[in-house]
Formats: C-alpha cells, sequence, structure tokens
C-alpha cells in the first residue's frame, strides 16, 4: 500500500515542484513571454498541419490556373476572391497556403540546423575541455579563425564549394540537406566554447574524480556526468540560434542560393514576391515578410528570457 501510494503521489509531486519552480514563476509573470510563446506555438502548429490546414496544395501544377494570377488580397479590393484570402502569385498560387508551406520549410532547416550545430559544437567543446591539451589548442583555433567570418558567408562558402562538386539538378535534389550542413557548420563555435568553458569547471569537481577512480571511461564521464551540467547554457544558446538560423535560411534563399523554387521557404516567396514589387503586387512579398518576421521575433523573445530566467545571478 505504502508502495502504490508512493507511485501515485509521484507525478502531481513532479508537477508541484516544476509550477512552483523559479523559471515557471518567471515565465508566468512576463506578458511578454507568455504573447510569445503563444504567437511561437501558433505558428509552429499552423505550418507542420500546413498539409492539413491549407485550403490549397501551392506547389502542385496540376491545381494551379494562370488565370487565378496576381488576385489582391480581399479585403484590400473588390477584385479579391475569398478563395485566395491573401491574394495570389503570378503563377495563380495561393499566398496563404504558399505561407503555411513555407514556413514549415523554415522550421524544417531552422531546427535541423541548430541540431546540427549542438551536435558538433557539444562533441568539440566536451574533448576540448575534458582533455585539453593538443586536442584543445586545435579546435579552438579553427574556432577563432571560423569567429573572423560572418555565418552567413561561412554558409555561402560552403554551398558554393557543394554546387562546383555537383551538377545544379543533383544540387536541388539535396538543396535541403546542404543548407542545413552549411547553416549547422556556420553555428557550431558557440556550443563549442560554452561547452569548454563548463567542462573546464566541472571536470576538477569531486563528482568527476570519484568516476575517474571507479574506472569509468573518459566517454562514460562526458557524457552520463559532465554533459547533464553543461545543458543550461546550451538550451540558451539553442533558442536564440533557431532565430538566427532562420533568418540565415532566408537570406540564403532570397539571394538564390537556398532552396529552390520548387519547395520555397519563406525565404524564396519574399525573393519571388520581389521581383515583381515594382508593379504594385505587394502582397506576394510583404505576408511573407511579416510572417518571418513574427516567428523570428516572438522565438529570440523567448531566448532572452530563458537566458534571464537560467542566470543565477538574475534570480
Amino acid at each position: 500500500m505504502a508502495d502504490s501510494s508512493a507511485r501515485s503521489g509521484a507525478s502531481p509531486g513532479w508537477l508541484h515542484r516544476m509550477t512552483d519552480s523559479d523559471v515557471w514563476w518567471s515565465f508566468k509573470s512576463s506578458p511578454l513571454t507568455v504573447t510569445a510563446a503563444v504567437a511561437t506555438i501558433l505558428i509552429v502548429a499552423i505550418a507542420f498541419l500546413s498539409p492539413i490546414l491549407a485550403p490549397h496544395t501551392p506547389f502542385d501544377p496540376a491545381t494551379l490556373s494562370l488565370s487565378d494570377g496576381l488576385k489582391p488580397p480581399v479585403l484590400i479590393s473588390s477584385d479579391g476572391d475569398w478563395t485566395f484570402p491573401l491574394g495570389t502569385d503570378d503563377q495563380g498560387r495561393d499566398i496563404l497556403s504558399s505561407i503555411m508551406y513555407g514556413t514549415r520549410l523554415s522550421l524544417v532547416v531552422g531546427i535541423a540546423s541548430v541540431v546540427v550545430a549542438m551536435t558538433l559544437g557539444i562533441t568539440l567543446g566536451l574533448l576540448s575541455g575534458y582533455f585539453g591539451g593538443t586536442i584543445d589548442a586545435v579546435i579552438m583555433r579553427i574556432a577563432d579563425v571560423q569567429l573572423t567570418f560572418p555565418a552567413i558567408l561561412v554558409a555561402l562558402l560552403i554551398d558554393g564549394v557543394v554546387r562546383t562538386v555537383i551538377s545544379v539538378q543533383r544540387h536541388d535534389e539535396i538543396a535541403l540537406f546542404v543548407i542545413v550542413g552549411a547553416i549547422g557548420l556556420s553555428f557550431w563555435v558557440q556550443y563549442a566554447r560554452t561547452v569548454r568553458g563548463s567542462v573546464l569547471v566541472e571536470k576538477n569537481k569531486e563528482y568527476v574524480q570519484a568516476a575517474r577512480v571507479i574506472g569509468l571511461s573518459p566517454l562514460v564521464i562526458m557524457v552520463r556526468h559532465v554533459l547533464p551540467n553543461v545543458t543550461g547554457p546550451v538550451l540558451v544558446i539553442a533558442t536564440i540560434n533557431l532565430g538566427l538560423a532562420i533568418i540565415t535560411e532566408a537570406t540564403l534563399s532570397f539571394l538564390g542560393v537556398g532552396l529552390p523554387s520548387t519547395e520555397p521557404s519563406l525565404g524564396t516567396l519574399i525573393r519571388l514576391g520581389n521581383e515583381v514589387l515594382q508593379s504594385g503586387d505587394w502582397w506576394i512579398t510583404v505576408f511573407p515578410g511579416v510572417t518571418l518576421a513574427a516567428l523570428v521575433l516572438a522565438v529570440n523573445l523567448l531566448g532572452d528570457w530563458l537566458r534571464d530566467a537560467l542566470n543565477p545571478k538574475l534570480r
């Protein structure tokens, strides 16, 4: 009976501790953070449910008609069509559906890029901080060199190298993986330097010394004991870098070196709209631009809050 009571009370106790934590109090006491969280969840949910929620399939040529091209939004013109509430582009694609599908692609690229950068940065940071010596010197000098170049230039360089190695058609087929790898390799330095600094502090503590005494391998010590104690700063960097990764992808796509027009992200949609902006068809680029700005702003606000909430000096 006592054991069953303990098991039944475990979940409420965990929930009670979470709702009584300083982080939760900081979150619910900031209306701006709550608004940013709601906006982020809403945009992400709509984006990933776009195959179900979108009124049209904007990138299926069989569903497009040139007679539907350049219809204005219904709220600003009597020539609008409620079938296309935000208007259409010159190919007859529904802007609302294009934004929903494009946001999903931007989020996929952003999240995958952060995962790649985080995995590479954490691994190199652990090795550099734990072993030190030559390994530390080599990794940190590479990081110092990369820091002298803006992330967008590193991504452009990597994408350019891939384009010279493979054909244009093949590049379009694997463009998503190329752009994820390029952005991921541009952002690993922050993770590596942060993790290295934390490992230099943690590896001299008693629990690490005890793990060495009982014969645990360095890999086990780093992954099982050191890594959980350095995840706080990493999560903050990941949240902030998500917005930067989305902006970087949008910039690359706007420059024409990102995702192809057949699978456009928000950046590609803005570029396509910019080509006809002078003719007065502003909605093609403005609505994707507003969506991109709202998404990045909401994510950055969450990142700023998380940084402050996990900083013990500000509690």
